[in-house]
């Protein structure tokens, strides 16, 4: 089936099943945080124990995404996504089932690192992309990125709500049920693959050959690199702030509030750089929302902790969450193309993953040991603001296959 033969109403659906499943599956995995104070409590496990899992997590994600994205591109993302699903459901069993570290980290860490691997952006991404126009690409996935962030607002609240009225167990129950949704919503989603892609007027490539033409371009590189800031800045905050906020003596709610608020606010700020990353550029785009979060990480953990602080900074970085996702994956497909997205988007994710695995473990770590975590957010500032920097001087020129392929394209036929 030609992209152009889609209705209306299939087009909708299909994105519409990728948000869905995005939004549960990230609303999860970014409410895991809630639970570290009591599973630290109950099952006699250290927060570094917990840090630990939640790093094994990333890293498990971001190991295995080029893999599972090869595996969508040759084989098709419906398999992939259910299959992802269910791996999803048995990881919050075993949570859910853990009496120790190693039982704790099996679950939260391997299987749900695997499990995003198969219904995170990378995928919803390739979804959106093979659905829809060319003209319509950027704003459409900064759409259902931004309708993916509203996971975060249904899971955190219920989370904790759970958590007050039977224990950090009874949360990770209803998540299950949130599980159960994402399973209709990765078959709706994996209609895409009857999609045609057109692979261009060049020669064919091999994944290989595909994967050795990125690694040659200096813009894919420099744009890597600055993405494992994205992920150590984001995992940071999502598995340590509810930890930070609790030493302050900040209410809980507060907590529960501060990443419903991030979750509410990701859906503006996705569905704006979506939009603007169809008309501007998109290196200077993500250049500079590393460095716009920098500053309000700064601005934030210089001052006394408050609840109307907190809520505040939520709200600030909510709106420069996930933007990053339309204009990485934007940016693959104007220097590559569509044919091998999965597959080189998800390398790039494994450098976004060694950042969220800094981002969770080490500033574990540094708290651990100073028993403040003042350098662990000096630290993503730092980093942040050099990242921000490197990407806003990446090399946007597309690789010279797809640029003399665009170019026989727009050459009139002789």
């Amino acid at each position: 089936m030609k992209q152009a033969q889609l209705t209306r109403a299939q087009t909708i659906s299909i994105m519409a099943g990728a948000a869905l499943m995005l939004s549960l599956s990230m609303g999860m995995r970014q409410s895991l945080g809630l639970l570290q104070p009591h599973v630290v409590r109950d099952i006699a496990i250290t927060a570094a124990d917990f840090s630990l899992a939640i790093a094994i997590q990333n890293i498990v994600w971001g190991v295995t995404q080029p893999f599972v994205g090869m595996l969508a591109d040759r084989s098709g993302m419906r398999p992939v996504m259910i299959a992802g699903v269910l791996i999803y459901a048995a990881g919050l069993v075993v949570m859910t089932l853990s009496q120790s570290a190693l039982m704790f980290t099996i679950g939260a860490g391997v299987c749900i690192g695997l499990a995003l691997s198969c219904t995170g952006s990378n995928l919803a991404m390739n979804v959106t992309a093979r659905t829809v126009s060319i003209m319509q690409r950027s704003v459409a996935m900064g759409a259902v990125s931004a309708a993916g962030s509203l996971g975060l607002v249904l899971a955190s609240p219920l989370a904790q709500s759970m958590i007050g009225r039977g224990g950090w167990q009874l949360a990770l129950i209803a998540f299950m049920g949130l599980a159960a949704v994402m399973l209709p919503a990765a078959l709706m989603a994996g209609r895409a693959d009857r999609i045609d892609i057109d692979h261009g007027t060049g020669v064919a490539q091999t994944v290989s050959e595909a994967v050795r033409e990125a690694a040659g371009h200096t813009g894919y590189i420099t744009m890597a690199l600055a993405f494992f800031v994205c992920g150590l800045q984001l995992v940071f905050l999502t598995t340590h702030l509810p930890s930070y906020l609790d030493l302050c003596g900040i209410d809980p709610s507060v907590t529960a509030s501060a990443l419903a608020l991030i979750g509410l606010f990701n859906v503006f700020g996705s569905y704006l750089f979506g939009w603007l990353g169809g008309r501007y550029s998109k290196r200077g785009l993500l250049g500079g929302i590393y460095m716009l979060r920098s500053m309000i990480m700064t601005a934030y953990f210089i001052a006394p902790p408050t609840p109307t602080g907190t809520l505040i900074f939520a709200a600030a970085m909510g709106s420069l969450w996930l933007g990053v996702i339309p204009l990485v994956n934007g940016l693959v497909v104007h220097l590559f193309g569509m044919r091998y997205m999965a597959t080189l988007t998800g390398i790039a994710f494994f450098s976004h993953q060694l950042g969220s695995f800094i981002g969770a473990w080490g500033g574990g770590l540094i708290y651990g040991a100073l028993g403040s975590y003042e350098w662990a957010w000096k630290s993503c500032v730092g980093i942040g603001l050099i990242a921000g920097a490197l990407q806003m001087t990446m090399n946007t020129r597309p690789s010279a296959r797809m640029a003399a392929e665009r170019a026989a394209t727009l050459s009139p036929s002789i």
